[in-house]
């Protein structure tokens, strides 16, 4: 390992040394060879693209599919003094123009750019005078379609050895079975690669999954007996803040956080937690990508994922500080059912895909032949416009999206712009007249070259630091120039965004390649059946997710709930009996609530206990009334 490596590793991040497997990659891409690092949630696998890319002239490009990520990294790496800038979708014309030339021209390091901007004429344009000296590919699994995130624009990657020839790929991801690890290195054109695994056990993550009647009182009780800053987990955006709104009320410090909300919004949140001024974020998948707490003790997820890969993800949040954390799955017969049925909903036919694509084209009146634009997208009240239902409706998006006829981003900024739109005389005469905004009128023409002849990108906050003004000030001033006719000017906007890929088309001309629709959905249905036979494993479930990545011959954790409970004492027919009855008749004397179950029982062996427990739910003996207290029947 060359010296300045460890040198940079220790200027920039003030580490002694680096994370196991870290080296060895590091090493590879340094020594120029194309590379792949499957590396779980939290192994640091950004370090290993940084740290080359830092050693060697030139600029690394990362290609990223999360606009969220993106701008964490490049705040992340500026707050170390690294220069890097991000050019994603919903960024204007001039913008992109403008972070291209600071990139060439400013001593850039990192530029990390979305897979569809791959393939733009500016990116054509600028990229034979930048200086690559490494291809860094973020969650390289969407490039394949064996994969549970398949992107079409990342098959757009490959012809980016063609353009830099004799550069080295470094392709990253967290989780990948040996199939998507082959087909990465085909699609990629990775050229002999050293590919490097970790294992997936995680010594210190305790993995559970408890079947309950009731997933919040479940929730609420695990929560209370682990101390510790938490995660919950939950796919549904709304029951986001009815989960959090409900741990407020039982004095649980909690809020919540999904893609719909604001940019500012969702910074101040995740700052609060991290700070651990907020003790639990519950929140559905858009949080936690490229978050790095340690101390997360406990992750939660009060519904059943549809993979594995996903779920070791996000359960692998937990517990990064290598002490003992806790990963546990909350689920009920209904959830299993619904992902037994769920590929009927993800794989919707051609015939509703084609509705859904008419219904798009005309609830934003996109014309015949349209291409390269963005629509802003009102998904919850296109489903009410057209009378359709969330999950069928998302899913056809979906494979309209992996057909590459049309993408639904979900967070598409776009920055304020304003032009003035009277004529000079008139400007005069209304600046005598309204002396109160005759600052902000002088500030917008001084700061914003070119705003009386086009729209320009404008920020609220750096007038308000120029004025001297409070922010709320700056926009009643900006929303009053408007009302006068003085500015055309609009605001910020960070909303989900429809972009069409191809020409709109007569929906009757929408096809599905069927060999590629049919392949995806075994593969969907594969995936879970292996999460359904996670949740009923008999043996240890660490063993069993390393096994479904292709990890040989693992050790049983011991700390997971089947390890701790193949180590309990065998119960006999009598034994079982006599717990039973005591169960029955203390719910029955006494108001238990279901949280708090198992303390009222000190005198059973824990484990054997939950052994009857288990029984009485599987046979639907047990329920919880709407005050939250168990009752056991006969």
């Amino acid at each position: 390992m060359s010296r300045s490596a460890r040198e940079i590793l220790k200027q920039y991040w003030n580490y002694e040394s680096f994370r196991p497997g870290q080296e060895d990659i590091v090493h590879s891409v340094l020594s120029g060879k194309d590379v792949l690092a499957l590396m779980p949630t939290g192994a640091g696998k950004s370090i290993c693209s940084q740290v080359p890319a830092l050693a060697k002239e030139g600029i690394c490009l990362v290609v990223s599919p999360l606009i969220a990520l993106m701008k964490d990294q490049v705040q992340h790496l500026r707050s170390k003094g690294i220069t890097a800038f991000a050019i994603y979708s919903g960024m204007s014309r001039k913008d992109v123009i403008a972070t291209f030339k600071l990139a060439i021209t400013g001593n850039c390091k990192f530029l990390y750019v979305s897979p569809e901007r791959l393939e733009t004429d500016l990116f054509r344009e600028f990229l034979p005078v930048m200086d690559v000296n490494l291809i860094a590919v973020d969650e390289a699994h969407c490039i394949s379609q064996w994969g549970y995130d398949f992107r079409p624009p990342y098959l757009r990657i490959a012809a980016l050895r063609d353009e830099l020839p004799g550069v080295p790929v470094l392709a990253l991801t967290a989780s990948a079975t040996k199939e998507i690890r082959a087909d990465i290195c085909i699609r990629l054109k990775l050229n002999q690669p050293e590919i490097f695994t970790q294992t997936f056990l995680r010594p210190n993550l305790s993995f559970s999954a408890l079947k309950t009647t009731s997933i919040f009182n479940s929730l609420t009780g695990i929560l209370r007996k682990q101390e510790g800053s938490a995660i919950v987990y939950s796919r549904n955006r709304r029951r986001t803040k009815e989960i959090s709104d409900l741990l407020n009320m039982h004095g649980l410090s909690a809020d919540y956080y999904h893609a719909g909300l604001g940019q500012e919004q969702r910074s101040e949140k995740q700052d609060r937690w991290r700070r651990n001024d907020l003790r639990i974020m519950v929140c559905t998948n858009a949080f936690g990508m490229g978050i790095d707490k340690p101390d997360v003790r406990l992750v939660l997820h009060t519904d059943v994922p549809d993979c594995l890969e996903s779920y070791y993800q996000e359960a692998g949040r937990a517990g990064r500080d290598g002490k003992k954390a806790f990963a546990i799955l909350l689920y009920n017969d209904q959830m299993l059912e619904d992902l037994e049925e769920s590929h009927k909903i993800q794989y919707p036919p051609l015939k509703f895909i084609r509705e859904v694509y008419q219904g798009v084209a005309n609830y934003l009146q996109v014309p015949l032949g349209t291409v390269g634009v963005y629509y802003p997208f009102d998904f919850p009240d296109f489903l009410k416009r057209f009378s359709l239902d969330a999950k069928r409706t998302n899913a056809a998006l979906q494979m309209l999206g992996q057909e590459d006829l049309l993408s639904l981003n979900e967070t598409v900024f776009k920055p304020a712009t304003a032009c003035f739109i009277c004529e000079k005389e008139a400007l005069y005469a209304f600046e005598n007249e309204n002396p109160a905004l005759e600052p902000l009128i002088k500030t917008l023409l001084r700061t914003y070259s070119g705003i009386y002849d086009q729209p320009v990108s404008i920020r609220e906050k750096q007038l308000a630091f120029l004025l001297k003004w409070p922010p709320e000030q700056v926009l009643k001033g900006l929303y009053e120039l408007q009302r006068f006719q003085i500015i055309e000017y609009i605001p910020q906007k960070e909303e989900p965004q429809i972009y069409f890929n191809q020409p709109r088309r007569k929906a009757a001309d929408v096809q599905i390649d069927q060999k590629a629709y049919q392949f995806r959905k075994e593969q969907f249905i594969r995936r879970a059946k292996a999460m359904l036979g996670y949740i009923a494993t008999p043996n240890c479930r660490s063993t069993y997710i390393a096994r479904y990545f292709g990890e040989a011959s693992p050790e049983d954790c011991r700390i997971c709930d089947r390890c701790l409970r193949n180590k309990q004492p065998k119960l006999s027919a009598g034994q079982f009996a006599l717990i039973y009855r005591i169960v029955v008749e203390r719910t029955r004397e006494l108001s238990i609530p279901a949280a708090d179950l198992f303390d009222h029982f000190p005198e059973i062996h824990s484990g054997q206990l939950r052994k009857v427990i288990d029984f009485i739910q599987a046979e639907n003996k047990l329920t919880v009334d709407p005050d939250g207290f168990v009752r056991v029947s006969n």
